[in-house]
């Protein structure tokens, strides 16, 4: 990421059409915007079945996902250019693909903000990010009813320019929050304490030390936040399950 951008606010905008976000993706890239301050949610198909993870283009490609065929032209276009692709069930909207630093925030808060929150669904995480519930909600039917919800965080001194880049590329319902997505550490973690509490929120003691443990390894190995963060939430999955209040808590049995 270049050291001269510094990423302040975070935009959001409703757009109805892919290729609108295949557009204004490529605008915001050629405008310096870095890869992992694009976030982009769709509802891709229509479905009961209950997916929750974090996969790869490769996994799907591969095979590795049975339900692979749901993604249709969604891989062939702007997911290829963003950091990586989570595939959540939300209440009330569905199976959703989540792509950009968007999704490790809904992997993180998948059970427990999400399904946790009765008649809630997207609107509680959206809200736990500082934007308004009304705002939220109107971003919840908008996905709801097939459209994209794109986020870009960007610097405080260059907002209006991107607000300007959204209107033109067709935005709808476009909303600024004076702050980025949450990220679990400012680089290596070195302790709990260093959690963001979004994350911490979200972990007993045993899960918080499984989680700094993988995440460091992979920073070290891959040097991208977003990965290790990922990868970091896919360990907590492997060996913990949730409590009733959406921690990270129980270890899961040996088999």
């Amino acid at each position: 990421m270049p050291e001269t951008y510094k990423a302040e606010r975070t935009i959001s905008a409703a757009f109805k059409e892919q290729k609108q976000i295949d557009d204004v993706i490529r605008r915001l890239l050629d405008r310096g915007v870095p890869r992992d301050h694009i976030s982009v949610m769709g509802r891709n198909f229509q479905s009961e079945t209950r997916i929750s993870g974090f996969i790869t283009k490769k996994d799907v490609i591969l095979g590795g996902l049975r339900t692979g065929a749901i993604f249709g032209s969604l891989f062939g276009s702007f997911l290829s250019l963003l950091t990586g692709v989570g595939v959540l069930f939300i209440p009330f909207v569905g199976s959703i693909v989540a792509a950009g630093p968007i999704s490790a925030v809904l992997l993180g808060a998948a059970s427990g903000a999400i399904a946790g929150s009765a008649g809630a669904g997207l609107v509680s995480v959206l809200t736990t990010l500082g934007m308004p519930e009304d705002k939220a909600a109107i971003y919840q039917t908008r996905l709801q009813a097939g459209e994209f919800l794109l986020m870009a965080e960007v610097p405080s001194d260059r907002a209006g320019e991107f607000q300007l880049l959204l209107e033109s590329a067709g935005a709808e319902e476009i909303h600024t929050i004076e702050k980025t997505l949450s990220r679990p550490c400012a680089g290596k973690c070195n302790s709990p304490e260093d959690l963001s509490p979004e994350v911490r929120s979200h972990l007993s003691d045993e899960a918080q030390r499984t989680f700094i443990e993988r995440y460091n390894a992979v920073l070290n190995e891959k040097n991208d936040e977003f990965t290790a963060e990922n990868a970091a939430w896919e360990a907590v999955h492997q060996q913990f399950d949730e409590d009733d209040n959406g921690v990270w808590s129980k270890a899961k049995a040996n088999v």
